[in-house]
C-alpha cells in the first residue's frame, strides 16, 4: 500500500509541477485570443476565407491563431464557417492553425522543453498548411466536397457546437481600441476568456494527468526502446510516423498533449516526431467520429489520410531542417518539472496573471456569463441558418 501511495503521489507531484510552470502562459495566451474575438465578427471571418489561394490560406492561418480554441471547439468552429460559405481549404486551415499556431502553445513549449520547439512549432504548422493545400488539390474532389457540405447541413452534433455558433464581438464604429476599451468590450473579453478556459480544461487536466502518470509509472528504457533512440537515422525516421499515432491513442488534444510531449521526448522520441505529435491533436479518436458525423464517412477518410501525411512531412522537414543548422537541442538534458513553488519569476508571473484572470473571471460572473456557459455544448446552427451570422447568440450589448 505504501508503495501505490509514494507512486500516486510522485504522479501527482509531477502534474502540480507541470501544471505551476504552465499557469501563466495559459493565462496570457486566452487573454490575447478573448482580445481579437471580442473586436473580430465571424462573418468577417468567412468573407476573407472565399477560397484556396496562398493569400487566403495565410489569412485563414493567421486568424485562426488568432481565435485560439481547444480542438473540439475548432472543428466545430471549421465546420460553421464551411456551412456559411468559407471554402473547404480555408477552414481547415484555420482549424490547424487555432490549435497549433498559437501564442500559449509556443509559450508552454518554450517553458517546458525550450525555445527551439516553439520555433519548429511556428515553421511546422505553415508547412503543414500548404502540404495539406496540395493534397486537397490533387485528392479533393467536387463529388466529395458536395458530399461533405449536405452531410455537414445536416447540423449533426458534435462537441462544442455551441461555442462554436456564438459570435461575441462587439458592434459598433470605433476603432480596435475603442471598441476593446469600451465595457461591452471589456465584458466580451471576459466571457471569450471564460468560456476558451472551460472549453480546454477537461482535455488540459486530463492531459497533465496522464503525463505525470506515464512519467512516474513508465521506465525511460521502455520508450527507448520503441522510438529506437541509440540509432540517430532510425530515430528520425521513425519519429515522425509514429509520433501521430501515439497522439492518436492517447485521447489527449489540444495544449494537453505538451506535458505528454516532454516526456516522450525525455523518453528518446526524435524532435521531428515531437512535432508530428504535437499537430495530431485533430487527428484523436474523438475528433475522428466528430469528422465522421460532420463530413461522412468517405471525408473522413481523406482528412485521416491528408492531416497524417502533412503531419508526417512537416515532421521530417522540420527534422532535418534544424538538426542542419544545429537548433535541435541536447535531448540528454530534457527534464520533466519536479520542483515545487519558490520564489521565483514564474510565481509572480502566475501571481500577476491569476489575478487577471480573477478579474475576468467576476465580471465575467456579473454580466451573465453563467449563461452562456451552459449553452457552450449547445446544438449546431440548424440548417436553414448557415449562411447568416447567428444572433441568437450574438453577443453585442451585454
Amino acid at each position: 500500500m505504501n508503495d501505490l501511495w509514494h507512486a500516486l503521489t510522485h504522479a501527482l507531484s509531477i502534474t502540480g509541477a507541470m501544471t505551476w510552470e504552465i499557469t501563466w502562459a495559459l493565462i496570457l495566451g486566452f487573454t490575447l485570443s478573448a482580445v481579437v474575438q471580442a473586436v473580430v465578427r465571424k462573418s468577417t471571418v468567412v468573407r476573407l476565407l472565399g477560397d484556396d489561394r496562398p493569400r487566403t490560406l495565410a489569412v485563414a492561418s493567421l486568424l485562426g491563431a488568432a481565435s485560439s480554441s481547444c480542438s473540439y471547439a475548432a472543428v466545430a468552429l471549421a465546420r460553421s464557417l464551411f456551412r456559411k460559405g468559407a471554402n473547404f481549404t480555408a477552414a481547415m486551415a484555420f482549424e490547424i492553425a487555432s490549435t497549433n499556431l498559437v501564442v500559449e502553445l509556443g509559450v508552454i513549449l518554450a517553458l517546458l522543453m525550450g525555445w527551439q520547439f516553439t520555433a519548429a512549432e511556428f515553421v511546422g504548422g505553415p508547412i503543414m498548411i500548404v502540404v495539406l493545400a496540395v493534397l486537397f488539390r490533387l485528392f479533393l474532389r467536387d463529388k466529395l466536397l458536395r458530399e461533405a457540405r449536405e452531410q455537414a447541413d445536416h447540423g449533426r452534433a458534435g462537441s462544442m457546437e455551441g461555442h462554436a455558433a456564438m459570435d461575441m464581438s462587439v458592434g459598433g464604429e470605433g476603432s480596435f481600441a475603442r471598441r476593446l476599451l469600451s465595457r461591452e468590450g471589456w465584458t466580451s473579453v471576459a466571457h471569450v476568456f471564460v468560456m476558451e478556459w472551460a472549453a480546454i480544461l477537461r482535455d488540459l487536466v486530463v492531459g497533465l494527468l496522464v503525463a505525470g502518470a506515464i512519467a512516474a509509472w513508465v521506465p525511460d528504457s521502455f520508450w527507448r526502446t520503441f522510438f529506437f533512440d541509440g540509432h540517430p537515422l532510425a530515430a528520425k525516421l521513425w519519429g515522425p510516423v509514429v509520433g501521430p499515432l501515439v497522439a492518436v491513442f492517447s485521447f489527449v488534444c489540444s495544449i494537453g498533449n505538451v506535458p505528454l510531449a516532454v516526456v516522450l521526448w525525455k523518453g528518446g522520441i526524435s524532435f521531428g516526431g515531437v512535432v508530428a505529435f504535437i499537430f495530431a491533436d485533430l487527428l484523436i479518436l474523438p475528433i475522428l467520429n466528430i469528422y465522421r458525423k460532420y463530413y461522412g464517412l468517405r471525408m473522413t477518410a481523406l482528412l485521416a489520410a491528408t492531416f497524417y501525411a502533412a503531419m508526417v512531412l512537416a515532421g521530417y522537414l522540420v527534422e532535418f531542417a534544424f538538426g542542419g543548422l544545429g537548433l535541435i537541442p541536447d535531448q540528454s538534458r530534457a527534464r520533466i518539472p519536479m520542483d515545487g513553488v519558490s520564489w521565483n519569476y514564474t510565481t509572480w508571473l502566475n501571481i500577476a496573471f491569476l489575478l487577471l484572470a480573477a478579474a475576468l473571471l467576476y465580471r465575467f460572473a456579473r454580466t451573465g456569463g453563467r449563461q452562456m456557459l451552459r449553452m457552450m455544448g449547445g446544438a449546431p446552427e440548424s440548417p436553414d441558418s448557415a449562411g447568416h451570422d447567428h444572433t441568437a447568440m450574438d453577443h453585442h450589448h451585454m
